[in-house]
């Protein structure tokens, strides 16, 4: 099944960074002081490690965070969740570790999250010694796969990335079953709205979940409708998990339908000015349609017929701004506070 494990990861690091410490890394969660934001840096780190390419990444980030201590100290935090096994990954780590403190000339925390299907692979140090020359990096690893057999303590954590954690193994270990992929996803979603969380906290985790433990068609629409069952007999106010899977399929859809209506215009225009870069300009000009059409979609099934600023305001804008309009679409609770309001 075409499962995908980096964009979820990414997105439950950045919205629970500091659960994400907490649950792999405490003691590197215990030196950071949280009463200040930690800062991603993935544009950075890209421009870091651009050169450095060594093997296959899943999930890399850069975060800034400010250590506890007597006087103020800025601490960079490089986190690495490797999906496979490779000779290469200690070396990797080694080399992005010294680039990065190249930079910033600022303690550099490198930690590793092994997601490989390899119990006895646990790279945790680079090192040599030449000519009387010792050098050697040591990292903290956690290595997931530590965790089956004890399934029954992720379901009683509390800490998102319990969650995540057996999301992903789960994940692994049916992706050629995808009867027992239903169950084992229906069990966590269970287990989401079990557990005491917050509205936005249910709804962002289940996105993950859903996300990263693909279904085909026939089977996510069985397990909407047992979501959407045991929202009614629980009676909870979670009903925008639906709304917001529905969107997400029509984001999808757009997009795809955007894509090949531009793919067309750009064949066309291809023929005058060279097929490769019509069929480009197509593609990309497909994708923005398509995503705001979604945007008015939504909007409009939200807050009603939508002004003339509102449309304006979609009709001018590039992709970067509708990408940043989806991800509020369904959690502002007002057009102005999605759009943005109207200049006067």
């Amino acid at each position: 099944m075409p499962d995908d494990y980096d964009s979820p990861w990414k997105d439950a690091i950045e919205r629970y960074f500091s659960d994400f410490l907490h649950f792999y890394f405490p003691q590197a969660h215990a030196q950071i002081d949280w009463q200040v934001p930690p800062v991603f840096l993935d544009q950075e780190l890209r421009a870091v490690v651009r050169d450095a390419e060594l093997g296959r990444r899943f999930v890399d980030k850069l975060v800034r965070v400010m250590r506890q201590g007597g006087r103020p100290e800025w601490l960079y935090v490089h986190i690495e969740v490797q999906g496979s096994t490779g000779d290469e990954f200690a070396e990797r780590m080694f080399v992005y570790h010294y680039r990065l403190y190249d930079r910033y000339r600022q303690p550099i925390a490198s930690l590793a999250v092994l997601a490989d299907d390899r119990p006895d692979w646990r790279p945790e140090r680079f090192h040599y010694d030449a000519c009387g020359c010792h050098l050697s990096l040591r990292f903290p690893v956690a290595k997931l796969l530590d965790w089956v057999g004890s399934e029954a303590r992720l379901d009683d954590g509390n800490n998102p990335f319990s969650l995540v954690t057996r999301a992903h193994l789960c994940t692994r270990a049916t992706r050629d079953d995808v009867r027992a992929r239903f169950a084992a996803k229906w069990q966590l979603v269970q287990s989401l709205y079990q557990r005491g969380w917050d509205r936005q906290q249910v709804i962002d985790l289940f996105r993950i979940i859903d996300w990263m433990m693909y279904l085909p068609p026939e089977l996510d629409a069985n397990l909407q409708q047992e979501l959407q069952q045991l929202e009614e007999e629980r009676n909870m106010p979670y009903l925008s998990t639906m709304e917001r899977r529905a969107i997400e399929n029509g984001l999808k859809q757009g997009i795809e339908q955007g894509m090949q209506q531009g793919m067309q215009q750009g064949m066309q225009q291809g023929m005058q000015q060279g097929m490769q870069q019509g069929m480009q300009q197509g593609m990309q000009q497909g994708r923005i349609d398509g995503k705001r059409q979604c945007l008015v979609r939504v909007l409009s099934s939200r807050f009603g017929d939508l002004p003339q600023w509102a449309g304006e305001r979609l009709l001018a804008a590039g992709e970067a701004d509708l990408d940043a309009w989806i991800e509020v679409m369904l959690s502002e609770d007002s057009l102005d506070a999605v759009l943005g309001r109207p200049a006067h």
